[in-house]
């Protein structure tokens, strides 16, 4: 198993986290898996930028994104070098710390 270190969220996950990953499972389906309700408004289809974080440790051992998620992570509020959708980032051998940004761009949040 993998560890993804979650920082602290305002909103999503006040304390931050530390949760186990399975290796090929994305980091948006590990962290939906430990109850942490990040937004992902298309149900992780890449068709959006709700479930955008930031990778502060492991980016580089994460494989490199794709044409179209790259071109949703340019719509992404907050973008940084090492910005990923969690959707599509999968977890590998190596541990991560993860941020997830204090807002997204999403119009009608999946929260009610």
């Amino acid at each position: 198993m993998t560890e993804i270190v979650l920082l602290p969220h305002h909103e999503i996950c006040p304390e931050g986290a530390v949760i186990e990953a399975e290796q090929g499972e994305s980091v948006c389906e590990a962290l939906l898996r430990h109850h942490i309700e990040i937004e992902h408004a298309c149900e992780m289809s890449c068709a959006c930028t709700t479930c955008h974080v930031i990778v502060r440790e492991g980016f580089e051992s994460l494989e490199e994104a794709d044409e179209l998620e790259e071109d949703y992570l340019d719509k992404a509020w907050g973008l940084e070098p090492e910005s990923r959708l969690s959707c599509q980032a999968q977890v590998g051998d190596t541990n991560l710390v993860v941020e997830i940004p204090r807002y997204t761009i999403n119009h009608a949040s999946e929260r009610h």
